[in-house]
């Protein structure tokens, strides 16, 4: 009998002495745990959420945690969900395969498998590992949903099966790891990691997910030295913002993170993130205002910009069940988004009400080429619903481009003009930063289709205004004034003394 057999009733040594991977190299190597690995392993929960940095090999030490506890505990069912059929190839090849083959013959014989297929191994102690890019029916005991971000923002129909076919798979007392770099806010992973920041410093119970974030700067081997190493100045002021919030770094961090943005660019935060905001922040490749967006943020126009008595224009979509709503103002021979309004499922007296609420002297108000269409069931427009409820307004209907990357593009045109009120307009600068396209799982790539989603509708209303605002229309405003400015003078918050 081989004398590693003596210490296989300890899961923690047969991980750090039993099996081997193929590393970044190619090379076939022993497993040994990083940092980052020990400190995930020595803070499990039984519900598992890992935000992380780039190639911190969490997939690998989670991959080879199911796999082990398939081999050595009977009727353990373990299931590895990859966002790709590549990528589900990949890991069962290097991260299940191959280390199994790798393991002492004296440890293969105490359960050969009975049954090995492309993406399975079935052992003879009734206990099983399965990869694959879905859930599959049946209890599991072990579930790892390999870049769950990825499959949230590329495959939401999957993402909405594993929500609620796989996860519920799990049994009582089993074991759930959720792992990925962060694709943008929304979708069921970020809902997840905002939740779990939301519960704070309290413990996680038996069914809520524990966060585990693994930033770049917590990985040793993310230096360099730092002599020729040039810092640009916004960098500089990045450090110092992160120093403010107790992320101290040295030289050779510093280095290491400038050279490496000078590759990855605007993908920087969202590949190596400092903080968990910073991760959802980073621009992607399918996000259509990425680069613009990102542009405002780094050039300051998106703060709390001053909101001036003056008029101010409402930009509409009119969803089948989602209004989004832009307000504006022309300042100064600026382009201000002084605030938004989205909601879902509420008729247009609520829409009126909100706005008479906020009490903004009003301009135009433009309404997507469908505003003058009549309603199926009443002979009623959403542009005779808008003057009847506010008397006076100069509504204005946007022509239809003949193709919509017409409208994308000018609104792309029209942001590096525009400055955005952080505040009131939060959801909406959300939606402009995460409006997003289609992924053709075909062709795999992204296609020029828009996701249709809670973000397009503030993008699509924004459109209106790159579509149709001119200079010479703040000339030719409404007549419509908020009753709670009617007849006297009144303060309107941000606005100062109307008379």
């Amino acid at each position: 009998m081989d004398p590693v057999v003596d210490f296989l009733g300890d899961w923690r040594w047969r991980l750090t002495n039993l099996y081997w991977i193929v590393d970044e190299s190619g090379k076939q190597v022993p497993f040994q745990p990083n940092a980052e690995q020990l400190d995930l392993l020595g803070n499990l929960h039984s519900n598992n959420l890992v935000l992380k940095a780039r190639q911190l090999g969490f997939t690998t030490l989670i991959d080879i945690l199911a796999l082990d506890q398939t081999i050595f505990t009977p009727n353990y069912a373990a299931a590895i969900i990859a966002h790709g059929l590549r990528e589900a190839e990949k890991i069962f090849r290097n991260k299940v395969k191959f280390p199994w083959d790798k393991l002492p013959p004296a440890v293969k014989a105490l359960n050969p498998p009975v049954n090995l297929t492309a993406s399975e191994l079935v052992f003879s102690n009734g206990s099983s590992i399965y990869v694959g890019t879905s859930g599959r029916s049946g209890t599991l005991q072990f579930l790892h949903i390999s870049e769950y971000g990825k499959i949230c923002r590329r495959y939401p129909d999957k993402a909405n099966e594993i929500k609620t076919g796989s996860l519920p798979a799990v049994h009582a007392g089993g074991l759930v790891f959720i792992e990925s770099t962060a694709e943008g806010t929304g979708g069921h992973f970020y809902e997840m990691v905002k939740e779990a920041e939301k519960r704070g410093p309290r413990p996680p119970n038996a069914m809520e997910f524990k966060l585990h974030f693994y930033p770049w700067w917590r990985k040793e081997s993310y230096r360099l030295d730092p002599d020729g190493v040039d810092i640009e100045p916004d960098l500089i002021d990045y450090f110092n913002a992160l120093e403010e919030q107790g992320i101290v770094l040295d030289d050779a961090q510093v280095a290491w993170y400038a050279v490496k943005r000078r590759v990855f660019k605007d993908d920087m935060k969202q590949e190596y993130p400092s903080t968990p905001d910073e991760a959802f922040s980073g621009a992607m490749e399918e996000r259509y205002f990425a680069v613009q967006m990102a542009a405002a943020r780094r050039q300051g126009r998106i703060r709390n910009v001053p909101i001036v008595a003056q008029r101010v224009n409402l930009f509409f979509d009119l969803g089948r069940d989602t209004t989004a709503i832009w307000f504006h103002q022309y300042a100064a021979l600026e382009h201000r988004f002084i605030d938004y309004l989205q909601d879902t499922g509420k008729t247009m007296e609520y829409y009126a009400q909100q706005i008479q609420k906020k009490g903004y002297l009003l301009g135009n108000i433009y309404l997507p080429h469908d505003g003058a269409d009549q309603s199926v069931v009443t002979s009623d427009t959403a542009e005779s619903e808008i003057k009847r409820l506010l008397p006076g307004v100069k509504v204005r209907i946007v022509p239809r481009v003949p193709q919509l990357d017409m409208g994308i593009n000018a609104a792309r045109q029209k942001i590096p003009e525009c400055y955005f009120h952080e505040t009131n307009c939060a959801r909406g600068i959300e939606a402009l930063e995460n409006y997003r396209k289609k992924w053709n799982e075909t062709l795999g790539n992204w296609s020029g289709e828009p996701v249709h989603d809670a973000n397009s509708h503030g993008a699509d209303a924004y459109r209106q205004f790159a579509q149709g605002w001119e200079p010479s229309h703040e000339l030719a405003g409404s007549t419509y004034i908020p009753p709670r400015v009617q007849g006297h003078r009144s303060t309107v918050p941000g606005m100062g003394v109307l008379g």
